[in-house]
């Protein structure tokens, strides 16, 4: 009989059990390394990630490899809000599949009615990121998932009180058990879980994808719009090299089609950062003030509103303010080139570039029931 897939109901707990004790019986109490890292518990089954067309390989931790069961309790854990003090907020309640898996609103409420300061970034293609936050503070995914669960103004639930509500639950108890070999649950392996479950969250069916593949046309405004975000921006007449474009690919480059460098620039939104300094506030030094991590434009359309601070509502804002040039201000990036007087694009070459970045929404991603709610 064939597995079933991730998204179907999982085992229950005397079938998990039987399951461990055939597979180890079957393994003779070892596994061979897996490419994905060394020593799969023998309770578990290992998960090949299929990489789309034209990504680059994923950089798998040794120390978490993705299995089968890994991903299906990382979904249940992603989706369960037992993990909030007061058993309302989940990770997917900031996260929502409509919305690219991003927050609507301009920053999240916590549970307590407190706010955050920042907009939620969508979960799109997360095995490929490097650093994460807005100001980079996490090395890891896993070190970022560990976060918000106890933040105050967020879940407001201390992983010790969280470890034991899992404990309290045979089910999960069991889930763990299967998923890394021993009966111990703690925060580490519950962020191990997820960070499992969100790298299987891969975007690659976009209209650009399936063109890139040559599957599809795209329309001529579409094709105009792509052709505007690689040039460089500026009278050529002016400014050396200048091509009249938009000049969003140094940020948003197609390279290994992730449409972010996730690297961190400061973008002209503001002449001073009081209100939040960005990677500053983490490193202490005043050239990083303003600089916050470039977010994929993968589904941009589904994942208003934009900016960290969620500050434009609509595609069209964003690129009058690129438009404009921003903001300037000692450390704006280089890039931002055109501070003074403006990339001056015209009505049509806007609408071509949003036209173009219509075309990188993946409505399969944002309504896959794999990464659906499981409870």
């Amino acid at each position: 009989m064939a597995r079933q897939p991730v998204h179907n109901p999982l085992l229950t707990k005397s079938a998990l059990r039987g399951w461990v004790l055939l597979l180890v019986v079957w393994s003779c109490g070892c596994r061979p390394d897996t490419p994905d890292g060394p020593d799969v518990p023998p309770s578990a089954t290992p998960l090949a990630i299929e990489i789309p067309p034209f990504f680059p390989p994923m950089d798998i931790p040794p120390d978490n490899p993705t299995t089968v069961e890994g991903v299906e309790l990382g979904r249940l854990l992603f989706w369960e809000k037992r993990l909030s003090a007061d058993n309302t907020m989940s990770c997917a309640s900031c996260h929502l599949p409509a919305f690219s898996f991003a927050d609507p609103n301009d920053v999240s409420t916590g549970i307590t009615g407190a706010q955050g300061t920042r907009n939620a970034m969508a979960l799109v293609n997360m095995g490929w990121a490097q650093r994460f936050f807005w100001d980079g503070r996490a090395a890891t995914l896993e070190e970022q998932i560990l976060e918000p669960v106890a933040h105050p103004d967020e879940m407001n639930l201390p992983w010790s009180e969280a470890v034991a509500r899992l404990k309290a639950d045979t089910d999960y108890a069991d889930r763990f058990f299967v998923a890394f070999g021993g009966e111990t649950i703690t925060a580490e392996l519950t962020a191990k879980a997820i960070a499992q479950f969100l790298r299987t969250m891969v975007s690659a069916d976009s209209k650009f994808d399936r063109w890139r593949r040559g599957e599809v046309e795209l329309t001529d405004i579409e094709f105009q719009g792509y052709e505007m975000f690689n040039r460089e921006g500026g009278d050529p007449e002016i400014v050396t090299g200048g091509q009249f474009g938009g000049d969003c690919f140094h940020c948003h480059g197609e390279a290994g089609l992730q449409f972010t460098d996730y690297l961190f620039h400061n973008n002209g939104l503001d002449s001073t950062f009081a209100a939040d300094p960005g990677v500053a506030s983490i490193t202490g030094m005043p050239l990083d003030s303003g600089r916050f991590r470039t977010p994929t434009l993968r589904n941009i359309a589904l994942s208003p509103p934009y900016m960290h601070d969620g500050r434009f509502n609509t595609l069209e804002e964003v690129i009058d303010h690129y438009n404009s040039g921003g903001l300037p201000s000692a450390t704006i990036d280089p890039f931002m080139k055109y501070s003074s007087g403006g990339l001056m694009l015209q009505p049509q070459q806007k609408e071509a570039i949003i036209a173009f970045l219509h075309t990188l929404t993946d409505t399969a991603f944002a309504s896959n029931p794999s990464f659906a709610d499981p409870h």
